[in-house]
């Protein structure tokens, strides 16, 4: 079977990338970015929460160098959801924080994603609007930095 054409678990592996978009995106979003986008798909699709909302902590662990020996660096509290959709499909949310209704938003949105009737919705009233306020916020550190620049230079004496 070509590679395109793989299938991991039952999804088609070219579904993979769309969907850790979605993931992504859900994980920066705002509350109020994730429902906006929600209230956007028509029709709304009904859910059953497979993994309600919980809120737990998560170890983090370093490397120095990014190849030395792991340690741990602290904690992190993070929530996840997991929701099914009347359609069958099965949406995932791990984000941080502490935010339940935050997490199951994410978990709806993900999960109404893989369903044809929801992709441009989720592609016009999330992904592209989320996408365009995390690169403006992107530049907008980049010209504070690149203002706060300061350039040395070495002036040459006349002896050697």
């Amino acid at each position: 079977m070509p590679p395109a054409q793989q299938v991991h678990d039952g999804l088609d592996a070219r579904a993979i990338p769309a969907r850790q978009e979605i993931m992504r995106i859900c994980a920066q979003a705002s509350e109020a970015e994730l429902a906006a986008a929600l209230d956007a798909l028509e029709p709304r699709p009904d859910t059953i929460d497979i993994r309600p909302p919980e809120t737990g902590l998560v170890m983090l662990r370093g490397r120095i160098g990014g190849s030395g020996a792991p340690f741990n660096v602290g904690e992190a509290t993070v929530t996840r959801a997991v929701v099914r959709l009347s359609t069958g499909e099965t949406g995932f949310a791990y984000l941080l924080g502490r935010s339940k209704k935050r997490a199951r938003l994410a978990a709806v949105l993900e999960a109404a994603g893989q369903h044809p009737a929801y992709r441009e919705t989720i592609a016009r009233y999330l992904i592209h609007p989320v996408s365009a306020r995390l690169e403006s916020e992107r530049r907008q550190t980049r010209e504070e930095t690149a203002a706060t620049r300061v350039e040395f230079f070495t002036l040459v004496r006349g002896e050697d």
